[in-house]
């Protein structure tokens, strides 16, 4: 099936759905868009052609219904009841859950939608922001090989890589171990570059030589550069949301046997500095303040 004979609704339309959204509608292929917060649509300034409509609407008239929201939770407030999304019959409609949310909670919400007649794709993603708008993500997928392949035209429109990495749930499990050491990297290469700084080494010259050596990562590539040495700190996402990653990546660890440290020691660094009044800050403000975290942690563990 090619991608324009699918009628597409977004629900949610914040750092990530704007852009997802953006890039349908662009494509011709966006019908309906929906948010909770009042405004969120209008913001969003999408084609007159796209609807605000609710998700029992969607349900009803789309082919296939992304979710961009926070996690599981605010997924199944837009299932249930008699203004969600399966209170009408739609059989071989395809959900995209976009979140990042525990495997266990996607494999059960996944299993309600195939008792309702619809598929279900859980696609963890990378890319941040600045690839949503772009429509560069990249896309780590589970479910039925079957009906990705229906939606791949639809994902190609907004991902310019859409792996499959197994059934149910795997999607989600990557998302939350690529995020772990994504975040473990960023923390670890803070400290490393305050240590430097302590040292008398100019930042901007610690990050360059760790890009020309074997310490150069996505963090040291973009993120400091276009974001911290820059002086702007719009990474475009919220210490409370890295906060809520790590600790969903410690809880399926503990699950499923999976010996670590680095990961919960990047949680608990993260659950201090939101204790300390940081959830709403950029994340790289955490450059800021990853010294006092540090020092913090580290007495709290003697």
């Amino acid at each position: 099936m090619s991608a324009h004979a699918f009628r597409v609704g977004v629900i949610g339309l914040g750092q990530m759905g704007r852009g997802i959204a953006a890039n349908l509608d662009r494509a011709g292929l966006l019908a309906a868009a929906f948010d909770v917060a009042p405004g969120a649509f209008a913001a969003a300034e999408l084609s007159p052609a796209v609807q605000d409509a609710s998700p029992a609407a969607m349900g009803e008239t789309c082919d296939t219904v992304l979710f961009a929201l926070p996690a599981t939770p605010e997924i199944e407030a837009c299932l249930a009841g008699p203004d969600g999304l399966l209170a009408t019959e739609r059989p071989g409609q395809i959900l995209v859950d976009l979140t990042t949310s525990h495997p266990g909670d996607t494999r059960r919400v996944a299993e309600r939608v195939r008792e309702a007649g619809r598929a279900y794709i859980d696609c963890g993603m990378t890319g941040g922001a600045k690839g949503a708008a772009a429509g560069t993500l990249t896309l780590m997928a589970g479910g039925e090989a079957e009906a990705l392949a229906r939606v791949r035209p639809v994902l190609g429109v907004i991902a310019a890589r859409v792996v499959h990495v197994g059934p149910s749930g795997a999607g989600h499990a990557l998302k939350l171990i690529h995020n772990m050491v994504l975040h473990t990297v960023f923390l670890a290469t803070c400290e490393g570059a305050r240590a430097a700084t302590r040292a008398g080494i100019d930042l901007a010259t610690t990050i360059e030589v760790f890009n020309a050596g074997n310490a150069r990562s996505f963090v040291t590539e973009r993120r400091f550069p276009d974001h911290i040495l820059s002086g702007r700190f719009d990474g475009r996402s919220f210490v409370s949301t890295f906060a809520k990653d790590l600790g969903l990546a410690e809880r399926f660890l503990r699950e499923i046997g999976a010996p670590a440290l680095y990961g919960p020691l990047t949680s608990a660094l993260l659950s201090r500095a939101v204790d300390e009044g940081l959830g709403d800050e950029d994340f790289t403000r955490l450059y800021e303040h990853v010294e006092a975290l540090l020092a913090a942690e580290g007495q709290a563990a003697r």
